[in-house]
C-alpha cells in the first residue's frame, strides 16, 4: 500500500507560479514511477507530467516549458513547479504512484489539491 497526500494548491493570478508537493508513505520502495494528473470541471482526468524511477520525465504538450516535475527520494516527495500559469490550468491536481508487487502493478491516487488560476 502507498499513501499519497498532496499540498500546495490555491489561487494564483495568470502568469504566476505555484508549487505542488506530494508526500508518499507506505511501501514506497516498490514504487516504479510517479506523476501528476489534473481534472478540470466537466472534463476527464488528464496526464500532466510523470517521472520514472530512473528520472526520465514526460510532459503533456500543454505544460511543456512551463511545468517541472521532480522527485526527492530522500524525503519520499514528488513536486510539481508550475510557472506562467494560465486560466486553463485551473483544475484539481492529483498525485499518482505505480507500485510493483510481485507480478502485479498497482496504481494509487492522492485526494487532490485545487489550483485556481484567475485574476
Amino acid at each position: 500500500q502507498v499513501r499519497l497526500v498532496e499540498s500546495g494548491g490555491g489561487l494564483v493570478q495568470p502568469g504566476g507560479s505555484l508549487s505542488l508537493s506530494c508526500a508518499a508513505s507506505g511501501s514506497i520502495f516498490s514504487v516504479v514511477d510517479m506523476g501528476w494528473y489534473r481534472q478540470a470541471p466537466g472534463k476527464q482526468r488528464e496526464l500532466v507530467a510523470t517521472i520514472g524511477s530512473g528520472g526520465s520525465t514526460n510532459y503533456a504538450d500543454s505544460v511543456k516549458g512551463r511545468f517541472t516535475i521532480s522527485r526527492d527520494y530522500a524525503k519520499s516527495t514528488l513536486h510539481l513547479q508550475m510557472n506562467s500559469l494560465k486560466p486553463e490550468d485551473t483544475a484539481v491536481y492529483y498525485c499518482n504512484a505505480h507500485q510493483v508487487a510481485g507480478t502485479q502493478l498497482f496504481s494509487y491516487w492522492g485526494q487532490g489539491t485545487l489550483v485556481t488560476v484567475s485574476s
